[in-house]
């Protein structure tokens, strides 16, 4: 193939590029979500979250993760992070409660959700974050993969590898249901068929090695089950005896077949909307 027929491919595989996106105005928000195709961080309004104060039966993750927070946001030193654990249990609310309560004192720390489907596309979002004097959360939710998936490889070069590194002025906080983000099968099977099942494993599981915290959460018993229903009550001035409140929101609990912080918001939210009470 001719050089000047070289220069006609690569120009059209140029323009058919998408260009490089802007660094938006990050004194505008104090949340963005990252967009791909075309690059964009698209600032947010206002961040959908509950007070870091009405999350009930988190004790030990909230103050670990308050702490790595506090730290990164004033300039010093901290460790990605990963909550992992039972649905429904605030892992996602607690991320965006710790930024807002951070947020307060030190204003330049932002917080950036990426979706998992972006993940190969991260590195150019990092371009955008990358020197910039804020200082960013990058948020992944709902992190896991599942076979075949090779989107994690991209996720490693963000948490530890690469060249250029994690910028210092970034550190990811993802949750997920699994410790290991992806099914126990999908290890099992490289187990056992990989002709050397030691490094497989170890390719897939070694990702969830590179966060340096690793935050659980576990199901909530009844008793604080029915606190999280009281302080949502008391923070939004919804009035309710105690003894209707347990027999309303057990039964509750009792139709949805499980009990969870998730659960007990969405009894609240029912019950706020019966008491005419508004949540915005």
């Amino acid at each position: 193939m001719s050089k000047k027929a070289l220069k006609r491919i690569a120009a059209a595989l140029e323009r058919l590029s998408p260009a490089p996106g802007e660094a938006p105005d990050f004194g505008a928000a104090s949340a963005f979500v990252w967009h791909a195709d075309p690059d964009r961080l698209v600032p947010v309004a206002r961040v959908n979250r509950v007070g870091v104060d009405l999350l009930v039966g988190v004790d030990r993750s909230r103050d670990t993760l308050l702490a790595n927070t506090t730290q990164f946001a004033a300039g010093l030193p901290a460790n990605n992070a990963l909550l992992w654990g039972a649905r429904g249990m605030g892992k996602s609310s607690l991320v965006k409660a710790i930024h807002g309560a951070v947020h307060v004192d030190h204003p330049g720390l932002k917080i950036v959700e990426v979706q998992r489907e972006d993940l190969p596309t991260i590195g150019r979002c990092l371009n955008l974050l990358r020197g910039a004097r804020e200082r960013f959360i990058l948020f992944c939710d709902d992190l896991s993969f599942g076979h075949d998936d090779a989107h994690y490889k991209s996720l490693k070069a963000v948490l530890d590898g690469g060249i250029e590194g994690r910028p210092d002025n970034v550190v990811l906080y993802a949750t997920s249901n699994r410790r290991h983000l992806m099914p126990r099968d999908m290890i099992e099977n490289e187990r056992s068929s990989a002709i050397s099942p030691s490094e497989a494993v170890e390719e897939k599981v070694s990702l969830s090695d590179r966060f340096g915290l690793w935050l659980g959460f576990h199901p909530c018993d009844q008793d604080q089950y029915l606190a999280m229903i009281r302080g949502y009550c008391d923070a939004h001035g919804v009035d309710i005896d105690d003894a209707t409140l347990r027999a309303e929101a057990i039964e509750w609990q009792a139709t949805r077949g499980s009990r969870s912080g998730r659960v007990a918001w969405q009894y609240f939210t029912d019950l706020a909307g019966r008491r005419g009470v508004s949540l915005a």
